[in-house]
């Protein structure tokens, strides 16, 4: 077997002795002695191996971003089933909402749902945001996974008129 690193073309010199120039990758003989034949052999080695590169490449690439969708579908699963087995709707007696990502209690007679319109109590971001008093806010979920002390939603807000 010949060391792919330490080829030699081998072939005959006008001297008659082999030829020592050496030679790399598809090449089967040095530039000086390489046929047209040998040539081309070595340039459609040379095509099909990058070809079979980039076919393996593309196909990697494939298979590791269906995986990663994959993954990512299953860790959504398993949040949402956490989620499901942590959250609760209710804390002592009074309905809870989640707010643009903020917990809140609901203290009024009739149950919020996902949707409604409500004033929320300020606070300093939204202070800074929208002035002092209480803000805006729609109604993205009821219940909730936080564990913390809540604010009262302040009231429900006029439904915006069309």
């Amino acid at each position: 077997m010949t060391d792919q690193h330490n080829r030699t073309c081998g072939r005959p010199t006008r001297s008659g002795n082999p030829c020592k120039v050496r030679i790399s990758g598809s090449d089967v003989a040095c530039g000086t002695h390489a046929t047209e034949q040998d040539k081309a052999v070595a340039e459609a080695h040379r095509r099909g191996w990058s070809e079979g590169y980039k076919s393996g490449s593309e196909s990697s690439a494939s298979f590791s971003k269906s995986r990663i969708e994959r993954l990512e579908q299953r860790v959504k699963e398993l949040e949402e089933q956490l989620d499901d087995a942590k959250r609760v709707y209710e804390i002592d007696g009074h309905q809870v909402v989640d707010v643009g990502g903020y917990a809140y209690r609901w203290r009024g007679s009739t149950p919020l749902e996902v949707g409604d319109r409500v004033l929320v109590p300020e606070n300093y971001v939204s202070r800074m945001k929208n002035g002092p008093g209480p803000t805006l806010g729609v109604v993205s979920k009821l219940g909730t996974t936080y564990r913390g002390p809540l604010s009262d939603i302040v009231r429900r807000a006029p439904a915006t008129g069309g």
